[in-house]
C-alpha cells in the first residue's frame, strides 16, 4: 500500500540467531519449524543484529559525456554483524573457527578443551535468523552458505560480559542459487479486500 501506513513500521522486538552445517536448508515455509540441525547460538547483546548490503559498481566513462555512459556490477557483500553473549560449546568454536570442543576427563575430572589452530581452517556455515514484531509479524533469513569472517576483540573485565562479537559474510553456491532467502508472515503484506460497492 502506498502513503504514509503505520501497520508497515516494524520493530525486531526479539529474535534469534541459528547455525547449522553450510548448505543446510531453512523452514520451507511460515509454518514449519527449524529442523533439528539448526542449533540456537542464545542470547545476543541489545545492539541485536546488523545486515549490510554492498555492492561494487563500476562506472564506464565516455569521451563524449562527464557523466558515467552506464554502470557494470563488479562485485556484491552481504554481510551479518552481531555479538554474542553466552559461552559454550557452539558459541566459541563459530567465534574462533575451525575444530570442535572436545571433552577430557571423565566423572569429577571431566572439563573441555578447544585448540585454535596455527593456520586458519575453513569453517564455512549456514546461517538462519529470525524476529517477530508481536503477534503481527515473523521473519526469517537465511544464509546457506558463509563464514565468520571478521572478530571483535574478546574483552575480559570485572563490569561486563564476555561479548563474542562477530561478522559473518555470505557466500554464492553457484550462479543460480539465492546469496540469502528472506521469509515472512506480515498481515500488512496481505492483499487488502477490495471494497465493496453500491
Amino acid at each position: 500500500m502506498a502513503g504514509n501506513n503505520a501497520n508497515e513500521i516494524r520493530v525486531a522486538g526479539t529474535g534469534r540467531i541459528l547455525v547449522a552445517k553450510a548448505n543446510t536448508a531453512g523452514p520451507t515455509d511460515m509454518t514449519a519449524n527449524w529442523s533439528g540441525d539448526w542449533v540456537d547460538l542464545g542470547y545476543t547483546t541489545t545492539d541485536g543484529i546488523k545486515f549490510n548490503k554492498k555492492d561494487k559498481i563500476d562506472p564506464v566513462d565516455t569521451w563524449q559525456s562527464v557523466s558515467p555512459a552506464r554502470f557494470i556490477y563488479s562485485d556484491r557483500d552481504l554481510t551479518v554483524k552481531f555479538q554474542l553473549l553466552q559461552l559454550s560449546k557452539e558459541t566459541l568454536p563459530f567465534f574462533m573457527g575451525g575444530d570442535p570442543v572436545e571433552t577430557v576427563g571423565t566423572g569429577a575430572a571431566t572439563h573441555f578443551k578447544y585448540n585454535l589452530a596455527s593456520n586458519p581452517k575453513k569453517d564455512e556455515r549456514a546461517l538462519g535468523i529470525e524476529f517477530s514484531d508481536g503477534a503481527e509479524a515473523t521473519y526469517r533469513f537465511v544464509i546457506k552458505r558463509g563464514q565468520v569472517t571478521e572478530t571483535e576483540e574478546l574483552a575480559l573485565t570485572r563490569t561486563g560480559a564476555v561479548k563474542l562479537g562477530v561478522t559473518f559474510t555470505a557466500l554464492a553456491q553457484n550462479d543460480t542459487e539465492p546469496l540469502a532467502t528472506i521469509m515472512l508472515k506480515d498481515k500488512s503484506w496481505l492483499t487488502p479486500a477490495p471494497t465493496p460497492t453500491a
